[in-house]
């Protein structure tokens, strides 16, 4: 039963190869939609500030996909360290050696990616709508998130001393 146990941590590749194939996804798309966003610019051939707001628009959602691209694929080297080889060549700040470090890696591209999405809102705004609240819940979500990666480092200082 011990043997099983052990070797069932490999049923984890099917998480790492998905997330992989989805981060792989989101930055191909991404970097076609770039393509796209760039051909139909030069091919209209005006400029305008309303045509400078709908480029600068399309492409914050642009980074807005290339950013879950890369917590995808975060998750994707995150579950492999955890759970398959610790000892891949990632940069630094990319090793993961428990889930915590995870956590943290993904709270804080959470925390970007939720700014470009309000971002977004805030360019596509016209009065119309009470946008604080939007910004409001946003700002609740990164304080709890914040809050919560305090004080786990909080418990970490305190297991040391």
């Amino acid at each position: 039963m011990k043997h099983i146990l052990s070797l069932s941590r490999y049923m984890v590749i099917i998480a790492v190869i998905g997330t992989f194939a989805a981060a792989a996804s989101l930055f191909i798309y991404g970097g076609v939609l770039t393509v796209q966003e760039i051909i139909e610019t030069v091919q209209t051939g005006y400029a305008s500030s309303k045509g400078g707001k709908a480029l600068m628009l399309g492409f914050i959602e642009i980074a807005d996909i290339f950013l879950l691209g890369t917590v995808m694929y975060i998750i994707s080297v995150g579950l492999y360290e955890l759970f398959i080889d610790d000892n891949i060549q990632v940069p630094e700040w990319l090793g993961i050696h428990t889930l915590d470090d995870l956590k943290e890696k993904l709270v804080g591209v959470i925390v970007v990616v939720m700014s470009v999405i309000f971002l977004g809102h805030v360019i596509k705004w016209h009065g119309e709508t009470e946008i604080i609240y939007y910004g409001a819940a946003i700002a609740f979500v990164v304080a709890a998130l914040t809050y919560f990666t305090g004080q786990r480092r909080k418990k970490e200082v305190k297991n040391q001393e």
